[in-house]
Order: C-alpha cells, then sequence, then structure tokens
C-alpha cells in the first residue's frame, strides 16, 4: 500500500558533487526535494520508485548500485542501506535509479525498488502499471521522478514552444492538488513536444493514487535553468 507520494525531479545538478557553482537556485531546488523524500521515510521505511528510460521497462532491485561517474564525478550510490556501493558500482545506470539511490541515502530510507517505464508507454498501460504498484500489503512511500518542459525560456534547452506553459500549469495545479484525474489530461503527444519526458510516471501515479483519498503539497515550482521542476508530496487523508 502506498503511504505518501513525494514528486521530484531528477537532474544531476541536485548532487553538490556534481555542481561547479550551487547557486541559491540550486540549493533552493535541492532543499525542496530532500524534504519531500524525508517525508516518505516518516512513513515508510521502503520506497518503490517509478521513472523514465528508453531502455525500459526495468525493474531494478534493492542490491543495485551505480555511479554519477559518467556525469563527471564518481559518486557512488546504492539503492540498499544495506548494500555498500563499490568498486563494481554501474556507471552506466539510468539517472532516474542513480537520483534514487542518492535520495534514498539522504532521506535514510532502508531500501528503494526502481521501475523505469519506457517513454512511449500509453496512458491506460501506465495506470494499470501504478494500480500494480499500489497493490501491495506492505506499506512503502512511492517516489515518481519527473521533469516538467524543458522549452519555456531563452534558456531552455529546446526553443520555447507555446504549449509548454499551460502544461507546465496542468502539471502544478495537479501536483498541488493531488488531482489524479488532471494528470491523466496530460497528452502524450503534447507532452514529448514539450520535453516532458517523466510523462509515462506521472500517469503511473495517478493509476497508483486511486486507492484512496490524498492531500496535497507543492514544495516547489519554477524554472531556474530553463528547464521547469516540480515537487509536492501527498499523504493520505
Amino acid at each position: 500500500m502506498i503511504t505518501r507520494v513525494a514528486v521530484v525531479p531528477y537532474p544531476p545538478l541536485l548532487i553538490p558533487e556534481l555542481t561547479v557553482r550551487s547557486g541559491a537556485e540550486t540549493a533552493q531546488l535541492r532543499g525542496a526535494c530532500l524534504r519531500a523524500v524525508s517525508s516518505l521515510t516518516e512513513v515508510a521505511a521502503e520506497w518503490v520508485a517509478v521513472g523514465v528510460d528508453r531502455f525500459g521497462p526495468a525493474v531494478l532491485g534493492p542490491a543495485t548500485t551505480g555511479t554519477f561517474a559518467s556525469f563527471g564525478v564518481d559518486v557512488p550510490v546504492s539503492l540498499s542501506a544495506a548494500q555498500a556501493p563499490a568498486g563494481g558500482a554501474d556507471p552506466l545506470l539510468p539517472l532516474p535509479a542513480l537520483v534514487t539511490g542518492w535520495l534514498r541515502a539522504q532521506a535514510g530510507a532502508a531500501r528503494a525498488t526502481a521501475h523505469l517505464l519506457a517513454p512511449d508507454l500509453d496512458a491506460q498501460r501506465c495506470r494499470e502499471y501504478g494500480r500494480e504498484l499500489a497493490a501491495g500489503p506492505d506499506p512503502v512511500g512511492l517516489l515518481v521522478l519527473a521533469d516538467g518542459t524543458n522549452c519555456r525560456t531563452e534558456r531552455s534547452p529546446n526553443p520555447p514552444h507555446e504549449r509548454a506553459e499551460p502544461v507546465d500549469e496542468l502539471l502544478r495545479t495537479a501536483l498541488a492538488e493531488a488531482d489524479a484525474d488532471r494528470l491523466l489530461e496530460l497528452d502524450a503527444t503534447v507532452a514529448a513536444q514539450v520535453g516532458v519526458e517523466g510523462r509515462a510516471a506521472l500517469h503511473a501515479l495517478a493509476g497508483a493514487a486511486e486507492d484512496g483519498r490524498w492531500r496535497g503539497k507543492l514544495l516547489y515550482s519554477d524554472v531556474p535553468f530553463g528547464v521547469t521542476y516540480h515537487v509536492a508530496v501527498w499523504s493520505r487523508l
């Protein structure tokens, strides 16, 4: 059973060792993410994480280890507190799993299992996948890794797109109000156009949240480096 949900982005800049100059914007984003995931360990020592990767679907268990070496610095991480990352850590571990491992350690969670969905998985199947994640009898925290749009401003990786701001507003409202139905309004084609690479994970959240009533709290929503990042916590009522 999902006891609480944390929605966070997963840029490498969350990791202090990978940030050459950590300004106020980075610190604010990182702090919001750490507050969100710390709330998960308040109610569950075990996490289920869901993200998106082009090699998905894949499930990475708690014994998984990795390193941020391919991003420039060898920062080892593990999906379990009992599995110390060592020299054999996977340097090609997908970014959502790497960030999950780093956040797990920061928040003091015992273990995490990372579910990586294919980016083109249709909304209904994502919803069904989310239901499956929520079906277990044991209490777990759900970590959802998803960025917002990446074409909002001149600083964005892609040219500004007229649909980007409405999509971010939809996500911002849905996450703040714990509105699963509104998340399902996110069209997969439009999401791809405006760079919401975690769209499948957000649709999985909609399915996972169907078994209860939730209260949402938006901790962060901004476009600090041309990419929109939303951070939110959903708690059961």
